[in-house]
């Protein structure tokens, strides 16, 4: 992960992401390619 310096900071950060990621992550395989698209362009629309 380039934004990250210390190798020690991007583990903490990846390991407590990574438990929370999957409430916030679209459910991609269950999409159509142009639904998904759709959903992600919407954070962005406001």
């Amino acid at each position: 992960m380039r934004g990250f310096r210390d190798p020690q900071h991007t583990r903490a950060f990846v390991s407590c992401f990574g438990s929370i990621r999957q409430y916030f992550a679209l459910k991609r395989h269950f999409l159509r390619a142009s639904l998904y698209r759709k959903q992600l362009a919407v954070p962005f629309d406001a």
